[in-house]
């Protein structure tokens, strides 16, 4: 890359219960050349330690939640970029993040970037890290509606003018509304085939609250998000696709539309629905906002 070095402020997010993985994803981003970095650990409800000096630290008092403790690190981080890692993902290339930036550069058009996730141990790549419908070759790159959260990168500009990552949710679906919004901004999401960081092939569902809070942040996606009308229409097509994968685990179902009900009876706050200008770039591009 020629002239000054991109800037690119990075949040490592981290409740500290993998300290090797953790100081495995600060060194992948210490060792990215061509470009001026700012890397802040966020310890969610932990004190980082253990890490390179050249990585400050952000202690949270108590667990906010994966998108409140990316938040609280984007507040506390310079540059023209923003770039969140998760603590079990790391980066294998030392161009990855110049790399990024050169993709943002060619093309403005672009708001938000999620590279090709691939587990380093050679297992098979779980199909639900590429954000498609239609999931096609992993290697392909293309505009996308929802984001694998570990590794993302944005123009500081564009993540500050969607307001970040949704504080209430706690867990799951942040991915979505961070994408959806960026497309409000009338830019696109871009999944990245040619660029990689690696993360271990783990299933979701080991959380205990996975399958209350999937349907919970399905509901509320929807009522931030969406112009009313639209709203029925996503949560139903959601809960008869629920229906159907779930049809024989009576107890995930359970839990599932415990956390549905939870979402119709809360509110999330935050209101900010997408235009139908917007509704309707989406459709354009494949996936209109009602599955």
């Amino acid at each position: 890359m020629s002239g000054a070095a991109p800037t690119i402020g990075v949040v490592l997010l981290t409740q500290g219960r993998r300290p090797g993985d953790l100081r495995r994803a600060a060194e992948s981003l210490l060792a990215q050349q061509g470009v001026a970095l700012d890397v802040l650990c966020v310890g969610n409800g932990w004190q980082p330690e253990g890490l390179p000096d050249a990585v400050r630290t952000l202690a949270l008092p108590e667990n906010l939640g994966i998108p409140a403790g990316r938040n609280a690190g984007a507040e506390a981080v310079a540059g023209e970029y923003v770039f969140f890692l998760d603590d079990d993902a790391s980066l294998p290339s030392p161009g990855f993040l110049a790399g990024a930036v050169d993709r943002l550069r060619a093309d403005p058009s672009i708001g938000l970037l999620q590279p090709r996730v691939v587990d380093p141990s050679g297992v098979t790549n779980p199909r639900r890290w590429v954000p498609r419908i239609r999931k096609g070759e992993a290697t392909a790159s293309g505009p996308v509606f929802s984001v694998w959260e570990g590794a993302v990168l944005l123009p500081r500009a564009v993540f500050d003018a969607t307001g970040g990552w949704a504080d209430p949710f706690f867990y799951a679906h942040e991915g979505i509304e961070l994408a959806w919004r960026v497309w409000d901004q009338g830019f696109r999401t871009w999944y990245d085939g040619e660029l990689v960081a690696n993360h271990p092939a783990i299933e979701p569902s080991r959380h205990a609250y996975y399958y209350r809070l999937n349907a919970r942040n399905r509901v509320w996606l929807a009522k931030r998000n969406l112009p009313w009308v639209l709203v029925p229409l996503y949560v139903g097509s959601w809960t008869g696709i629920q229906v159907l994968r779930w049809a024989r685990r009576p107890a995930a179902l359970r839990a599932w539309f415990g956390g549905w009900a939870e979402g119709w009876r809360a509110t999330p706050g935050g209101r900010r629905p997408i235009s139908w200008r917007t509704v309707l770039r989406m459709t354009r591009a494949g996936r209109p906002p009602i599955v």
